[in-house]
C-alpha cells in the first residue's frame, strides 16, 4: 500500500512537474491513504483502480498548477452566480442536470473533462483524446444506475477529489475513518477554492456562459461552499428518505463490492443514514440562517410527472429565458432516456439493516418541511 508521500513522488515523476499548489489537500490524502491501508481490505482489482485514481488526481493537480504558472491570466476568469444542484441522492438530481445541460446557453461540467480537466478544452485542436470513441463514460460498478453520457454532465465529486475531500472515495471502498473525518472534521473551504480554480481553467478560452453544477454531497458543506461562491443559487431535489437510503446503499454495494471480497452491507446502510441525515440537518440550518431565497425546491414526484414544466418554473425563478430550442431538446432527451431506462429491482432492506421506521425519525424535520403528500414542495 503506497503512502501519501510515495503517491505524490510518483506523480511528480510521471508529469515532470513539482508544484501541487495549496498544501491543504495533503490532510485529506493522508487520512485517505491510512484508511485504505488499515480498513478497506481491497482486492487486487480494487487496489489497481483506486490507487490509479489517486494518481490521476495528483497528476491533474500538478498540471493545473503548471497551466496557471504559464498562463496566470486564467485567474482573471469570472465565475458568476453558478447554480448548484443538491439534495439527497437518488432524488432525480442527475436527470435534472441532464435536462439543464440541454440549454445551449449554459456551461456544465462535462463527464469527459471532470476527472481530467487538463489540458484546458479550449487549447485542444481536433478531437479531444479524453472523449471515448463509444461516447459512454466508464462506470466503476457493474450496473448503470443513472443516465450516462460522456458528453453529458458530471457531479462535482471528481473536482472535489482533487483536494481529497470527496464522497467519491467512500463509494469505492469501506473506509470508516475517512468517512467520519469527512463529515465531522474536514474543512471544505480549500476544496471549493480549488474547484473554483479548475472551473476558471475549464472556462478559459471559451465563451462565458452560466455554470450549472451538481452534487448531493454539497449538503454537508454549504457554509464552506458559500464562502467561495457567495453569489451561488441552489436547486434542491426531494424524495422520501426511506426510499433514498436503500437505493443509495445498494449503489455503494454494487461499486464497493467489486473492489473488496469483504463487503459489509450493514456498514454501508449505517454510513448512508448517518451522513445524509447529518446533511439534511445542515442544509436546513443553512437555509434558516437567511439563505431561503437562494433555493428552489423540486419534489421527485413532480419531476417525474412534468420534467419540462419543473425546469420552466425553475427558469422563471432564476429570471432567465427559456428558448424554444432548449424546450425541444429537453423533451427529446426525456423521451429518449425513458426508452433506455433499465429496470432496477428494489434491494432487500434486510441486507442493509435499513428499516423505514428506524430511518424516518432521523429525517422527521426534513420530511415535515419539504415532503408533502401531493408531491409539491412548499
Amino acid at each position: 500500500m503506497a503512502s501519501a508521500e510515495e503517491l505524490m513522488a510518483a506523480a511528480v515523476s510521471r508529469t515532470g512537474c513539482d508544484d501541487f499548489g495549496d498544501d491543504a489537500f495533503r490532510e485529506g490524502l493522508e487520512v485517505l491513504t491510512r484508511a485504505l491501508r488499515d480498513e478497506a481490505r481491497l482486492n487486487a482489482r480494487g487496489e489497481a483502480f483506486i490507487y490509479q485514481r489517486i494518481g490521476l488526481h495528483l497528476d491533474q493537480r500538478l498540471q493545473v498548477e503548471d497551466w496557471y504558472r504559464r498562463h496566470p491570466e486564467i485567474d482573471d476568469e469570472q465565475i458568476v452566480a453558478p447554480l448548484f444542484g443538491l439534495g439527497l441522492p437518488r432524488t432525480g438530481s442527475t436527470a435534472l442536470s441532464f435536462l439543464l445541460a440541454q440549454d445551449p446557453g449554459v456551461r456544465y461540467l462535462r463527464s469527459w473533462e471532470s476527472a481530467q480537466p487538463c489540458p484546458p478544452p479550449s487549447t485542444v485542436i481536433g478531437a479531444d483524446p479524453r472523449i471515448p470513441p463509444d461516447q459512454r463514460s466508464p462506470v466503476a460498478g457493474s450496473r448503470r444506475h443513472v443516465p450516462n453520457d460522456v458528453r453529458g454532465p458530471m457531479e462535482c465529486l471528481e473536482l472535489m477529489a482533487l483536494d481529497f475531500r470527496s464522497q467519491i472515495f467512500q463509494a469505492y471502498a469501506q473506509i470508516p475513518s475517512y468517512s467520519e473525518w469527512l463529515v465531522d472534521q474536514a474543512d471544505f473551504t480549500s476544496t471549493y477554492r480549488y474547484q473554483l480554480r479548475v472551473l476558471k481553467l475549464l472556462q478559459w478560452g471559451e465563451p462565458t456562459r452560466r455554470w450549472r453544477l451538481k452534487s448531493p454531497a454539497h449538503v454537508l458543506s454549504l457554509p464552506d461552499l458559500d464562502r467561495v461562491f457567495p453569489d451561488a443559487r441552489f436547486v434542491m431535489t426531494h424524495r422520501d428518505p426511506a426510499d433514498v437510503m436503500l437505493s443509495v446503499a445498494d449503489v455503494y454495494a454494487d461499486i464497493v463490492g467489486g473492489f473488496t471480497d469483504h463487503l459489509d452491507t450493514g456498514y454501508l446502510g449505517r454510513l448512508n443514514v448517518a451522513q445524509w441525515s447529518a446533511g439534511m440537518d445542515r442544509v436546513m440550518a443553512f437555509r434558516a440562517r437567511g439563505a431561503e431565497d437562494r433555493f428552489y425546491d423540486i419534489d421527485f414526484r413532480s419531476m417525474q410527472a412534468d420534467p419540462v414544466g419543473e425546469v420552466t418554473r425553475l427558469y422563471a425563478w432564476l429570471g432567465e429565458p427559456l428558448t424554444e430550442e432548449f424546450t425541444a431538446r429537453m423533451q427529446a432527451w426525456w423521451a429518449e432516456n425513458a426508452e433506455k431506462r433499465e429496470p432496477h429491482p428494489k434491494a432487500d432492506p434486510e441486507v442493509f439493516g435499513l428499516h423505514p421506521n428506524a430511518i424516518r425519525p432521523l429525517f422527521a424535520d426534513y420530511v415535515s418541511t419539504y415532503i408533502s403528500a401531493g408531491g409539491q414542495c412548499p
